[in-house]
């Protein structure tokens, strides 16, 4: 998930809405009284001639027809005055109108679990890479991969010719983020935004910076259901608001995601061209450099090594091969290589760490997700999946 944490939580107890309010809502924020259009942009069956980019603060809002009614606020949040106070700011910040906003807010439900899941693990805990990657490089997933790439190859292709992305990257990340779909997430996206901005966890280390984070991410998504005219209480994600296959923060949505299929429509919450389109589209934008492996096996000389010092930058490409060298760190690299380089440790409980040399296509990965972890998860599942496709299959 970008920027974001990529584990889904389980099913939220907040109530569904009457369905004669859910009409209510969707008949205003299409200005008409019959609307034959799903509550999710999955099933959309009409798209405009055009291709229509993804939301974004740059854009102005699409003119809608009629008024946005205002409709029965049955949420948590209703009772909260401290955050309806803050509905007329939202509306000011996103250009939406007050109605729509308050009609979102006042419909959605404080969830108990999510500020807990979205604190990291205590200091001091030690990380094991080991059972960090079964996790995820593990038979269902690989099975799932090959048959992923094998009824999406043609697209797949195409996204790596037009921005230069290794298949297999692409296969890794979708594999690790929801195996292909099977895990996109139950949790109302209204309803965990909501949580986290009006109720984040002040014992967080990040507190302020994740807290105006999740709070943009809710203008986002406010804009998002608005110009994509999508029901802004039905769509479901993860416990952090990450939705769809590729698990996009809506931010995400709003900057990276293309129509892929040119069908007049971003959908990325079952359409796979859509998806595997987007991804990788947003690695090149965060920098893929094309033909260069994220990732190199790496030994030590320790009449030499330093590592305190290449441990420093942590996950960002610092050093030249021939510092890298000097400082005892040995790589096998391919002749003329001259890009930069970064000692990733992967923390394997009380045993000895494992460490890589990253490059920069190895930083990329960690831009999906902040992880050494998670990166080298995406990278091995990749290799396992391409490995079967080697294979025949």
């Amino acid at each position: 998930m970008p920027t974001g944490p990529t584990m889904t939580a389980s099913r939220p107890s907040s109530p569904a809405l009457p369905q004669r309010e859910r009409l209510a809502l969707l008949g205003a924020l299409a200005g008409t009284a019959a609307l034959g259009l799903s509550a999710c942009s999955s099933t959309r069956t009409e798209s405009p001639a055009q291709p229509k980019p993804a939301a974004s603060h740059a854009q102005p809002r699409r003119a809608r027809s009629g008024q946005v009614q205002p409709i029965a606020l049955n949420g948590s949040y209703a009772q909260r005055a401290d955050a309806m106070a803050q509905v007329p700011e939202i509306a000011r910040r996103t250009g939406l109108p007050e109605t729509y906003v308050r009609n979102a807010i006042g419909n959605a439900n404080y969830l108990s679990s999510v500020p807990r899941l979205i604190l990291p693990a205590g200091r001091g805990v030690r990380r094991n890479w080991r059972v960090y990657r079964s996790r995820f490089v593990e038979p269902i997933r690989i099975r799932a991969g090959v048959n992923f790439w094998q009824q999406n190859a043609a697209t797949l292709l195409r996204a790596e010719r037009e921005y230069g992305v290794p298949v297999k990257y692409i296969v890794g990340i979708i594999g690790v983020e929801t195996i292909y779909g099977r895990n996109k997430g139950d949790m109302r996206v209204i309803d965990t935004l909501s949580t986290l901005t009006f109720d984040f966890p002040q014992a967080h280390p990040r507190a302020v910076d994740r807290h105006a984070f999740f709070r943009g991410e809710l203008d986002h998504y406010l804009q998002l259901t608005w110009d994509n005219r999508d029901d802004p209480l039905a769509l479901r994600g993860s416990y952090a608001g990450a939705m769809g296959l590729p698990q996009f923060m809506p931010s995400s949505w709003a900057k990276h995601a293309v129509d892929f299929d040119d069908d007049g429509h971003i959908d990325l919450i079952s359409n796979t061209a859509d998806t595997i389109g987007s991804v990788a589209n947003y690695f090149k934008q965060y920098g893929w450099i094309t033909g260069l492996e994220p990732v190199f096996d790496v030994r030590f000389d320790s009449s030499r090594l330093q590592l305190p010092t290449l441990l420093g930058p942590d996950i960002v490409p610092t050093f030249t091969p021939q510092q890298f060298a000097d400082l005892g760190a040995i790589v096998e690299l391919p002749r003329g290589f001259d890009q930069k380089l970064a000692l990733i440790e992967l923390e394997n409980g009380n045993a000895p760490s494992s460490y890589r040399a990253g490059t920069q296509n190895f930083y990329v990965i960690t831009r999906y997700n902040n992880s050494s972890y998670y990166a080298q998860s995406v990278i091995d599942l990749a290799d396992e999946v391409e490995k079967v496709m080697r294979r025949g299959g």
